[in-house]
């Protein structure tokens, strides 16, 4: 009788045994793969943060959309250059079109997200360090994991670049014209002058471009794109006496 019952609790312990070998090889797989992952994060973050620190003493090459566009036309406009060869009002035309608050805020407007969110509006609210970020790192369009992205970098860029760099940078990837690039590109392709040069209504006019650059024309500009220069010339004046494009100058 001993023996048959000492049988029976070996025959249940095996399987005992088996299942909790079972969890334990279970739970330490998990632990591997959690070490991996964070791991790669770790990886992936210092990459970022050394790609975006490159890129504030280095022009960026482009992006990926520029990258599309040159294989897909053949060639493209564009001619990097440094803040001091931009004209100023240019800056403020392109703060006032886009992000009138570029000089207040950390990456993101949340007064601007609050406002569109209320109002139920579909269009964007996303701020120049959103739209460089997008630019020179990633590609574009509406999934979440590039928008995920995006809002990474623009917390790196806000934390690791001045104002001025960003506004610099954007202004040097940022679409004029089909294939036309950066803003010494579009003066040149719409003015035929440097962007050095550009006159308080020519900047105005590439500002008012920028959110749909293969259907309005600088140089030809329809009503609407005339009445959205003039309201553009105005806030350029405006933040220059308000302080809210003290960021960027000097």
């Amino acid at each position: 009788m001993a023996r048959r019952s000492a049988k029976k609790k070996s025959a249940k312990a095996r399987p005992r045994n088996a299942a909790n070998g079972a969890l334990m090889g279970m739970a330490h797989l998990l632990r591997r793969v959690r070490w991996w992952l964070l791991r790669g994060l770790a990886v992936a973050f210092a990459v970022a943060v050394v790609w975006v620190l490159l890129y504030r003493v280095i022009p960026p090459p482009g992006g990926i959309y520029i990258f599309q566009e040159h294989r897909r036309l053949g060639e493209i406009q564009r001619e990097w250059v440094p803040m001091d060869r931009i004209a100023p009002v240019m800056a403020r035309s392109v703060i006032a079109a886009e992000d009138a608050n570029f000089c207040l805020h950390w990456g993101f407007d949340m007064a601007e997200i609050r406002k569109v969110i209320a109002a139920g509006s579909t269009r964007g609210a996303s701020t120049l360090s959103q739209q460089t970020a997008k630019n020179v790192f990633l590609w574009h369009g509406r999934d979440w994991s590039r928008k995920a992205l995006e809002s990474g970098f623009t917390l790196l860029i806000e934390g690791l670049w001045p104002k001025s760099r960003i506004l610099e940078i954007y202004l040097n990837v940022a679409e004029f014209d089909e294939g036309v690039f950066g803003v010494e590109a579009a003066a040149q392709h719409y003015f035929r002058v440097p962007a050095a040069n550009l006159t308080p209504t020519q900047a105005a006019r590439l500002a008012a471009v920028l959110p749909a650059p293969k259907t309005r024309n600088a140089a030809n500009p329809s009503d609407f794109l005339r009445r959205r220069t003039a309201s553009i010339m105005d806030g350029a004046a405006t933040i220059a006496q308000d302080g809210r494009a003290d960021c960027i100058s000097g």
